[in-house]
């Protein structure tokens, strides 16, 4: 509990001193993927799920590019109520895939 304190302390008192995360891309996500899902912003939710397949949840559903997920080398997606995606991508898949 005290790290956890401490961690915030830290950032609030040295917030020059941080790398910004809100514009990081997630671990091994290509910025062609990001940007067909709508944008860092519009990522709420990602998660790998099974052996073939990234589950998204975004913000704006309407924000969605499926055609520049297809050139980015996402080859199928499901669509799930709340805004939720699967990617399907095949073997293997880490949070998300860089083709």
């Amino acid at each position: 509990m005290f790290e956890r304190a401490a961690s915030w302390l830290w950032r609030a008192l040295t917030p020059d001193l941080l790398e910004d995360a809100s514009q990081a891309l997630p671990p091994g996500m290509s910025a062609a993927v990001l940007a067909a899902l709508g944008g860092a912003a519009n990522l709420k939710a990602c998660r790998p799920v099974a052996l073939t397949r990234l589950r998204v949840e975004l913000r704006d559903a309407g924000l969605l590019q499926e055609g520049a997920l297809r050139a980015a080398g996402v080859p199928a997606l499901m669509s799930l109520p709340g805004g939720v995606y699967h990617l399907l991508l095949g073997v293997p898949v880490s949070c998300a895939r860089n083709p």
